[in-house]
């Protein structure tokens, strides 16, 4: 077993305080069992594609889902006035 330190906030450490002491458990204890927790969480999927990301309403790329099917089938859409 590995010795770390860990920063709480004021609340976080009453909590933890609390939490420890209604359950008859470590603190210790509490917090290996929330790093197991963490660990074996599986992550979000996060989806980087389609202008879905964070940017300004102007530099957004809007798709046109016709104007994909085109480019799939390897024809060359015409401009849009």
């Amino acid at each position: 077993m590995k010795k770390t330190s860990v920063y709480l906030s004021d609340e976080e450490a009453e909590g933890l305080r609390l939490l420890a002491r209604t359950t008859g458990r470590s603190q210790a204890e509490l917090i290996r069992e929330g790093v197991r927790r963490v660990l074996t969480r599986k992550p979000r999927r996060t989806f980087h594609s389609m202008g879905a990301g964070e940017g300004s309403p102007s530099t957004t790329r809007r798709w046109d889902a016709a104007e994909l099917a085109q480019r799939r089938l390897g024809r060359h859409p015409q401009k849009r006035q």
